[in-house]
Protein backbone atom coordinates (compact mmCIF):
# COMPACT_ATOMS: atom_id res chain seq x y z
CA UNK A 1 0.00 0.00 0.00
CA UNK A 2 1.39 3.39 -0.99
CA UNK A 3 2.18 5.94 1.69
CA UNK A 4 -0.01 9.10 1.04
CA UNK A 5 2.36 11.32 2.97
CA UNK A 6 5.38 10.19 0.94
CA UNK A 7 3.42 10.74 -2.29
CA UNK A 8 2.46 14.27 -1.18
CA UNK A 9 6.06 15.16 -0.37
CA UNK A 10 7.27 13.77 -3.68
CA UNK A 11 4.71 15.89 -5.55
CA UNK A 12 5.96 19.05 -3.86
CA UNK A 13 9.64 18.39 -4.33
CA UNK A 14 9.94 19.56 -7.98
CA UNK A 15 8.60 23.05 -7.20
CA UNK A 16 10.71 23.34 -4.07
CA UNK A 17 13.76 22.20 -5.97
CA UNK A 18 13.16 24.74 -8.76
CA UNK A 19 12.84 27.56 -6.19
CA UNK A 20 16.15 26.62 -4.62
CA UNK A 21 17.82 26.44 -8.03
CA UNK A 22 16.44 29.87 -9.04
CA UNK A 23 17.55 31.45 -5.76
CA UNK A 24 21.01 29.99 -6.13
CA UNK A 25 21.25 31.21 -9.73
CA UNK A 26 20.11 34.71 -8.73
CA UNK A 27 22.65 34.91 -5.89
CA UNK A 28 25.34 33.65 -8.25
CA UNK A 29 24.33 36.28 -10.86
CA UNK A 30 24.35 39.14 -8.36
CA UNK A 31 27.90 38.27 -7.37
CA UNK A 32 29.11 38.83 -10.92
CA UNK A 33 30.49 42.29 -12.00
CA UNK A 34 27.94 42.79 -14.78
CA UNK A 35 25.06 42.55 -12.27
CA UNK A 36 25.54 46.19 -11.19
CA UNK A 37 24.65 47.76 -14.59
CA UNK A 38 21.59 45.52 -14.74
CA UNK A 39 20.40 46.64 -11.28
CA UNK A 40 21.13 50.25 -12.13
CA UNK A 41 19.00 49.95 -15.27
CA UNK A 42 16.12 48.52 -13.22
CA UNK A 43 16.43 51.38 -10.73
CA UNK A 44 16.43 54.03 -13.49
CA UNK A 45 13.41 52.40 -15.13
CA UNK A 46 11.45 52.48 -11.88
CA UNK A 47 12.46 56.10 -11.28
CA UNK A 48 11.32 57.09 -14.77
CA UNK A 49 7.96 55.35 -14.29
CA UNK A 50 7.48 57.12 -10.94
CA UNK A 51 8.25 60.55 -12.44
CA UNK A 52 5.89 59.94 -15.36
CA UNK A 53 3.09 59.07 -12.96
CA UNK A 54 3.71 62.21 -10.91
CA UNK A 55 3.80 64.36 -14.07
CA UNK A 56 0.54 62.89 -15.31
CA UNK A 57 -1.06 63.55 -11.93
CA UNK A 58 0.12 67.20 -12.01
CA UNK A 59 -1.20 67.73 -15.55
CA UNK A 60 -4.61 66.40 -14.59
CA UNK A 61 -4.93 69.00 -11.80
CA UNK A 62 -3.01 71.88 -13.44
CA UNK A 63 -5.83 73.47 -15.48
CA UNK A 64 -7.81 74.49 -12.40
CA UNK A 65 -4.71 75.99 -10.79
CA UNK A 66 -3.77 77.86 -13.97
CA UNK A 67 -7.31 79.17 -14.35
CA UNK A 68 -7.38 80.35 -10.74
CA UNK A 69 -4.00 82.08 -11.07
CA UNK A 70 -5.13 83.76 -14.31
CA UNK A 71 -8.31 85.00 -12.61
CA UNK A 72 -6.26 86.42 -9.73
CA UNK A 73 -3.98 88.28 -12.16
CA UNK A 74 -6.93 89.71 -14.05
CA UNK A 75 -8.59 90.82 -10.81
CA UNK A 76 -5.35 92.48 -9.64
CA UNK A 77 -4.94 94.18 -13.03
CA UNK A 78 -8.48 95.58 -12.90
CA UNK A 79 -7.91 96.77 -9.32
CA UNK A 80 -4.62 98.42 -10.31
CA UNK A 81 -6.15 100.18 -13.29
CA UNK A 82 -8.98 101.53 -11.11
CA UNK A 83 -6.53 102.78 -8.46
CA UNK A 84 -4.24 104.30 -11.09
CA UNK A 85 -7.20 106.13 -12.59
CA UNK A 86 -8.13 107.54 -9.16
CA UNK A 87 -4.51 108.69 -8.74
CA UNK A 88 -4.53 110.24 -12.25
CA UNK A 89 -1.56 108.05 -13.13
CA UNK A 90 -0.48 105.64 -15.84
CA UNK A 91 2.42 103.19 -15.57
CA UNK A 92 4.68 101.51 -18.11
CA UNK A 93 7.24 98.73 -18.00
CA UNK A 94 10.76 100.13 -18.07
CA UNK A 95 11.97 97.09 -20.03
CA UNK A 96 11.99 96.49 -23.75
CA UNK A 97 9.61 96.26 -25.46
CA UNK A 98 7.05 98.66 -24.03
CA UNK A 99 5.23 101.80 -25.09
CA UNK A 100 8.10 103.96 -23.82
CA UNK A 101 10.98 101.60 -24.72
CA UNK A 102 11.10 101.28 -28.49
CA UNK A 103 14.51 99.59 -28.58
CA UNK A 104 17.06 98.01 -26.26
CA UNK A 105 18.75 101.31 -25.42
CA UNK A 106 16.06 101.96 -22.79
CA UNK A 107 13.00 104.11 -22.31
CA UNK A 108 12.51 107.66 -23.58
CA UNK A 109 9.45 109.88 -23.30
CA UNK A 110 7.97 113.36 -23.50
CA UNK A 111 6.03 113.69 -20.21
CA UNK A 112 3.58 116.33 -21.42
CA UNK A 113 2.56 114.68 -24.68
CA UNK A 114 2.56 111.17 -23.15
CA UNK A 115 0.28 112.28 -20.31
CA UNK A 116 -2.14 113.95 -22.72
CA UNK A 117 -2.10 110.98 -25.12
CA UNK A 118 -2.72 108.60 -22.20
CA UNK A 119 -5.77 110.49 -20.95
CA UNK A 120 -4.10 112.00 -17.87
CA UNK A 121 -6.14 115.13 -17.17
CA UNK A 122 -5.22 118.23 -15.23
CA UNK A 123 -1.46 117.95 -15.63
CA UNK A 124 0.87 120.61 -16.93
CA UNK A 125 0.15 121.85 -20.43
CA UNK A 126 3.78 122.93 -20.83
CA UNK A 127 7.06 122.75 -18.91
CA UNK A 128 7.58 126.37 -17.85
CA UNK A 129 9.36 125.16 -14.71
CA UNK A 130 11.02 121.75 -14.39
CA UNK A 131 12.46 119.87 -11.41
CA UNK A 132 14.57 116.72 -11.49
CA UNK A 133 15.15 115.05 -8.15
CA UNK A 134 16.10 112.01 -6.09
CA UNK A 135 14.24 110.46 -3.16
CA UNK A 136 16.40 108.22 -1.02
CA UNK A 137 14.93 105.15 0.78
CA UNK A 138 12.38 106.31 3.35
CA UNK A 139 12.38 109.85 1.95
CA UNK A 140 9.42 112.06 1.07
CA UNK A 141 8.87 114.74 -1.55
CA UNK A 142 5.87 116.98 -1.96
CA UNK A 143 3.08 116.67 0.60
CA UNK A 144 1.97 120.08 -0.60
CA UNK A 145 -0.71 121.69 -2.73
CA UNK A 146 -0.06 124.29 -5.47
CA UNK A 147 -2.85 126.76 -6.19
CA UNK A 148 -1.32 128.48 -9.23
CA UNK A 149 0.01 125.68 -11.44
CA UNK A 150 -0.69 122.24 -12.83
CA UNK A 151 2.07 119.64 -12.56
CA UNK A 152 3.01 116.47 -14.41
CA UNK A 153 5.34 113.89 -12.84
CA UNK A 154 7.55 111.13 -14.18
CA UNK A 155 8.54 108.66 -11.42
CA UNK A 156 10.96 105.71 -11.67
CA UNK A 157 13.89 103.86 -10.10
CA UNK A 158 12.50 102.23 -6.95
CA UNK A 159 9.33 101.13 -5.22
CA UNK A 160 7.53 104.42 -4.65
CA UNK A 161 4.14 105.49 -3.35
CA UNK A 162 2.31 108.27 -5.12
CA UNK A 163 -0.52 110.00 -3.28
CA UNK A 164 -2.95 112.39 -4.91
CA UNK A 165 -5.77 114.32 -3.26
CA UNK A 166 -9.12 113.05 -4.57
CA UNK A 167 -12.40 113.77 -2.79
CA UNK A 168 -14.10 111.08 -4.88
CA UNK A 169 -12.24 108.38 -2.93
CA UNK A 170 -14.25 107.28 0.09
CA UNK A 171 -12.68 107.46 3.52
CA UNK A 172 -9.27 109.03 3.05
CA UNK A 173 -10.03 111.68 0.46
CA UNK A 174 -6.98 110.68 -1.53
CA UNK A 175 -5.82 107.96 -3.91
CA UNK A 176 -2.54 106.16 -3.28
CA UNK A 177 -0.74 103.70 -5.53
CA UNK A 178 2.63 101.94 -5.46
CA UNK A 179 4.94 102.14 -8.46
CA UNK A 180 7.24 99.15 -8.92
CA UNK A 181 11.00 99.41 -9.24
CA UNK A 182 10.74 98.10 -12.81
CA UNK A 183 8.04 100.60 -13.81
CA UNK A 184 7.91 104.19 -15.04
CA UNK A 185 4.84 106.20 -14.04
CA UNK A 186 3.44 109.44 -15.44
CA UNK A 187 0.98 111.31 -13.21
CA UNK A 188 -0.89 114.60 -13.29
CA UNK A 189 -1.64 116.88 -10.35
CA UNK A 190 -4.12 119.66 -11.21
CA UNK A 191 -3.90 123.07 -9.59
CA UNK A 192 -5.30 123.00 -6.05
CA UNK A 193 -4.65 119.26 -5.65
CA UNK A 194 -2.19 117.95 -3.06
CA UNK A 195 0.40 115.35 -3.97
CA UNK A 196 3.21 113.40 -2.32
CA UNK A 197 5.93 110.94 -3.36
CA UNK A 198 7.32 108.47 -0.81
CA UNK A 199 10.20 106.06 -1.42
CA UNK A 200 9.32 102.76 0.31
CA UNK A 201 12.20 100.81 -1.24
CA UNK A 202 14.72 99.54 1.36
CA UNK A 203 17.76 100.01 -0.91
CA UNK A 204 17.21 101.94 -4.13
CA UNK A 205 16.62 105.63 -4.71
CA UNK A 206 13.55 106.93 -6.54
CA UNK A 207 13.88 109.61 -9.20
CA UNK A 208 11.31 112.03 -10.53
CA UNK A 209 10.75 114.87 -12.94
CA UNK A 210 8.16 117.53 -12.12
CA UNK A 211 6.91 119.74 -14.97
CA UNK A 212 4.95 122.84 -13.88
CA UNK A 213 3.15 125.14 -16.30
CA UNK A 214 3.93 128.29 -14.30
CA UNK A 215 6.67 129.56 -12.01
CA UNK A 216 6.06 128.79 -8.34
CA UNK A 217 7.13 131.17 -5.59
CA UNK A 218 7.46 128.85 -2.60
CA UNK A 219 7.71 131.83 -0.24
CA UNK A 220 4.22 133.02 -1.13
CA UNK A 221 0.88 131.74 0.12
CA UNK A 222 0.10 129.98 -3.18
CA UNK A 223 1.32 126.62 -1.80
CA UNK A 224 -0.04 124.70 1.20
CA UNK A 225 2.60 122.60 2.98
CA UNK A 226 2.33 119.49 5.19
CA UNK A 227 -1.12 118.64 3.91
CA UNK A 228 -1.15 115.09 5.31
CA UNK A 229 -0.07 114.71 8.91
CA UNK A 230 0.42 110.92 8.59
CA UNK A 231 3.38 111.30 6.22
Amino acid sequence: MANPRRNSQSSENPFHSQSIQFSSALVHFLKKPHAFPFLLSIFLLLTWVSLRLQHSSYLSSAPSHISEDKDNRLTHKKWSQLSDSSANLIRFSSGFPSRIAKDKRGWLLDPISLALDSGISGGAVSCVSIHLGEIQPGGLRGNHRHHTCNETFVIWGAETKFRLENDQVDGNGYAEVTIGADEVAVAGSPSGTAHALINIDPVRSSYFIGCQDSIINYNSSSTDFNVWKNL
